[in-house]
């Protein structure tokens, strides 16, 4: 089979990435804000300096932790048929954008702060559209008290779909242990949830090279859980990493190959998944620059850094034509968006999302998702084989033949040529306003016919007591 990929980094690039990698966590180290998980790294080799809390990794560790991790598994669903292998055998899954403050009501036009039940319903929304694989944790809830916003979070998104959820880092291991009971329940136990993982979660680092404590300590607590690890390295390029795109690719590979040794050391075999999202910081105000086009180019050459490893990858963003954007935005999206998703990772996320990632959009997920319907088609596998290329047919045609009524074509003129939904197609193409109007009406039309297989009413009422009572412990 043959598959669309853009290469960033020869071999010999990729190697030296790595190698510099590992010397810099030998050299130089991580912070770990946490005696226990410091305990741990030291038990497994490492060498700790308690006073600093810093952790220096040597090269064994790192191949160790490289060796243990599966290199296949799967996302699970509530449902089954919405389970997704890991890796992926052609394009991209996709998901939505992840834990932002803000919402756009699509009935109002109103631009405002998200409530619990704004997640329920946006979960339901992606829910129902085929090509949102999965739902990260997509908003939080500000009419919660802000220590039980990811259980809430959770909670509400765990009983609108039967797709994976994939949720962000709790405040510490005590949450982080409520969330794994939370999604236990609707797995069906302990067991059941580390034999079919219906939940990951998100742990970033703070770069360069630190892990704080809350965080790190909630990893091992999923890791040991069955909970597959997702860690999101953020590095800004002048602020938190060197300012060239080399140097953001090292800061992020050498903060993935740390979070992966966290978890094989917590719990060897467990699933983790390296992901990055790095761009240099607008010089301007400070900002993570997600227009950037080094986003897009260190997308692609992570993704090769993962595929090395072996392991499952989340390296790619999408962006789609903005509800509220113009075709300038549009040209620099569509360079960032086709690094992403040809990069060799397994999956993208971003659907959905506005403001610079601050907030999300109905109708912004529609557009976002039935583009990605139509370009994935684009990564699908290519069979080049000796029928397929069709030299027979071409024997049998000879020079300035007419191949249109030739068995060959009838046989694969349907099977093999790209086919766009034209429904979908015709809707993209739309004029803005018109296109806005139009995804109202369907935005509208899909929350009031989908219906999400419901939680049975005694799950719900534990779920919320756990949550309750952590509400009150903690308060």
């Amino acid at each position: 089979m043959a598959y669309l990929k853009s290469t960033l980094l020869s071999q010999s690039e990729q190697d030296l990435i790595h190698d510099q990698s590992v010397e810099c966590l030998q050299e130089v180290g991580i912070q770990v804000d946490s005696e226990s998980v410091l305990e741990l790294l030291e038990k497994e080799g490492a060498s700790v300096d308690y006073e600093n809390y810093r952790a220096k990794l040597p090269a064994k560790m790192v191949d160790r932790a490289i060796e243990s991790a599966p290199k296949e598994f799967t996302l699970c669903g509530r449902d089954p048929e919405h389970d997704l292998e890991l890796p992926t055998r052609s394009y991209p899954y996709a998901t939505t954008n992840g834990l932002c403050p803000f919402i756009n009501d699509f009935e109002t036009g109103e631009y405002r702060y998200a409530t619990r039940a704004d997640i329920a319903r946006f979960t339901k929304f992606g829910d129902a559209i085929d090509s949102v694989d999965f739902l990260w944790t997509s908003l939080s809830a500000t009419d919660v008290p802000p220590h039980v916003d990811p259980l809430h979070t959770l909670w509400a998104t765990l009983q609108n779909t039967t797709k994976h959820v994939q949720c962000v880092t709790v405040q510490s291991a005590e949450a982080a242990r409520i969330q794994i009971e939370l999604a236990a329940l609707a797995a069906g136990g302990r067991e059941e949830l580390k034999k079919r993982p219906i939940l990951s979660t998100v742990v970033c680092p703070i770069s360069p090279l630190f892990f704080e404590r809350q965080a790190i300590e909630s990893q091992v607590e999923f890791a040991r859980a069955g909970v597959p690890i997702v860690s999101l390295a953020m590095p800004s390029g002048g602020m938190s990493a060197p300012v060239t795109i080399a140097g953001m690719m090292l800061t992020a590979n050498a903060e993935n190959l740390a979070s992966l040794v966290i978890t094989q050391a917590a719990a060897p075999g467990a699933p983790h998944l390296f992901r990055t999202e790095s761009t240099p910081m607008n010089m301007v105000d400070g900002s993570f620059n997600y227009d950037a086009p080094e986003f897009g180019l260190i997308f692609s050459g992570m993704g090769q850094m993962t595929r090395r490893y072996r392991l499952p990858s989340f390296t790619g963003d999408f962006a789609a034509f903005r509800v509220d954007g113009d075709k300038r935005d549009t040209m620099f999206a569509s360079f960032i968006m086709y690094c992403a998703s040809s990069s060799h990772t397994d999956i993208v996320a971003g659907l959905g999302a506005i403001d610079d990632s601050k907030g999300v959009c109905y109708k912004q997920l529609l557009v976002d998702a039935y583009t990605w319907e139509c370009c994935r088609k684009y990564l699908e596998p290519v069979d080049v084989t000796e029928e397929k290329l069709g030299l027979d047919a071409l024997r049998d045609i000879g020079p300035r033949g007419n191949f249109l009524t030739h068995a060959h074509t009838r046989k694969y003129l349907r099977r093999e040529l790209i086919q766009l939904d034209p429904g979908k197609r015709e809707f993209l193409e739309l004029k803005k306003e018109e296109q806005s109007e139009k995804s109202g009406e369907l935005v509208t039309e899909i929350l009031e016919k989908h219906r999400v297989t419901p939680l049975d009413q005694s799950i719900l009422k534990k779920g919320d007591d756990i949550i309750e009572a952590y509400e009150q412990k903690s308060a």
